[in-house]
């Protein structure tokens, strides 16, 4: 009989699993210090096991590799965990200091430098933890149901002061309101309204207020400390353990456009076409569109391309595109999109809408 995996992501977790068993195949221990269990390691048959990333006494790899262990060895000095067993939130990557020595742009560098090195070390570190990002989302999304989690795609561009920011900020907020997982591209804009929407969703009159607040810095281009400092004192006014939920997943790609504070998670890839194929794949009950430019487009085909080619009417997602004028006219892509659509079961869930909150109203029946 094939034993259940056991994942391993904490000493506590380690100790209280281990003085149950005498075996450890099918066990996958994920970046723990393991160099005082010695004894409860030589007492136990580690056929079978994974250790990734994790630290032992001396000797104790090869034993373990000896007696069929598979053990993944740290890999460098690296400003990120690639065996990380949880998604990011906001306060890991910019911790409390200003935004240049915060570990988001210190794993920005680094990515930049490992892209002009193309070393094997730092693809497999790379590799490795994209992997466990998605099996973070993997946990995260567990209890959800599929057609409860939504997109919400558009322009990085928008100001914190625009009309359109706003609505994307409504937008989020009236989804998880009604019960909604809200999720988002993780960037500034549009993306970041989505994200503050949904955090603010549990103070119904919170949304006045914290757009004025973030009126003080309406773009990340002139400063990202000023954007920074605005969204954390919205932050500090309406702390995000009372926050209402919502995910973002952005990445290191795009790293000049630094990830918002808003998603109360955060799933931050290197590797921005995984990342893409993530944001979209998962987002079962639907995603809406608001005005962007080339970005957004990529995203309304590459989710129409999974509609059209769908095994199952089951796993066509909803697509609403916000703005009959500007996907009609500024960026024709609803013309396209209705071409392609028509005679497939895809054509019945394909919308244009005049404003989000017809977006909201649409998903939510």
């Amino acid at each position: 009989m094939t034993r259940r995996q056991v994942e391993i992501e904490s000493l506590a977790q380690f100790d209280r699993h281990i003085v149950r068993t005498d075996r450890l195949s099918g066990w996958f221990i994920r970046a723990i210090d393991l160099s005082e269990r010695r004894p409860q390691l030589r007492r136990v048959d580690p056929h079978g096991a994974v250790f990734l990333g994790c630290q032992f006494a001396p000797g104790v790899a090869v034993e373990l590799i000896r007696d069929g262990a598979l053990v993944f060895p740290e890999l460098g000095d690296l400003p990120f965990q690639p065996y990380r067993s949880s998604l990011y939130t906001a306060e890991e990557l910019y911790a409390d200091g200003s935004y240049a020595d915060s570990p988001d742009a210190a794993v920005y560098a680094w990515s930049r430098m490992a892209a002009r090195k193309h070393g094997l070390t730092d693809a497999l570190a790379i590799a490795l933890h994209d992997h466990a990002i998605s099996d973070a989302i993997d946990d995260l999304t567990e209890r959800v149901r599929p057609t409860d989690l939504v997109g919400v795609m558009g322009g990085h561009r928008v100001l914190r002061i625009e009309a359109a920011y706003r609505q994307a900020a409504e937008l989020g907020r009236t989804l998880a309101a009604g019960g909604r997982l809200v999720v988002t591209g993780g960037g500034p804009g549009a993306m970041e309204a989505a994200n503050l929407g949904a955090y603010l969703s549990a103070w119904p009159d919170g949304l006045d207020p914290a757009l004025d607040m973030l009126g003080a810095a309406p773009t990340y281009r002139t400063s990202i400390e000023r954007w920074l400092t605005a969204a954390r004192t919205v932050c500090d006014r309406w702390p995000a353990s009372r926050a209402g939920r919502s995910l973002s997943i952005p990445t290191w790609f795009y790293g000049h456009e630094p990830t918002n504070v808003f998603a109360t998670r955060i799933a931050k890839y290197f590797t921005n076409a995984l990342r893409e194929d993530t944001m979209l794949h998962r987002c079962r009950g639907g995603i809406v569109y608001l005005p962007g430019a080339a970005g957004t487009v990529q995203e309304i085909f590459q989710a129409a391309t999974e509609n059209y080619y769908a095994a199952d009417d089951s796993l066509i997602a909803p697509l609403v595109l916000v703005g009959r004028d500007y996907w009609t006219r500024t960026l024709p892509a609803w013309p396209l999109l209705d071409s392609l659509s028509s005679g497939r079961s895809m054509a019945a869930a394909v919308y244009l809408v005049d404003n989000a909150a017809d977006a909201a109203s649409l998903l939510l029946k």
